[in-house]
C-alpha cells in the first residue's frame, strides 16, 4: 500500500492547492490578534512554503 502524495502531480492541481493555502494564510493574517489566527497563519505559511517549492519542481 502506498501513501498518497502530499502535493499534486501536475501544475494545474498544484496551483489550486497553493492558492487555497494562500487563502487560509490571508484569513489567519487578518486575525493575528487572536490565538487561532496565529496558529492558522503559522501552519498555512509552512504549507505555502512547502507547496511553493514543490510547485516550482513540477514540469507541465
Amino acid at each position: 500500500m502506498s501513501l498518497l502524495p502530499f502535493f499534486a502531480g501536475n501544475r494545474r492541481d498544484g496551483a489550486r492547492l497553493l492558492s487555497s493555502a494562500l487563502v487560509f494564510l490571508t484569513i489567519g493574517m487578518t486575525q493575528l490578534d487572536q490565538r487561532w489566527g496565529q496558529v492558522l497563519s503559522l501552519i498555512a505559511s509552512m504549507v505555502c512554503l512547502y507547496w511553493g517549492v514543490a510547485y516550482r519542481r513540477l514540469d507541465r
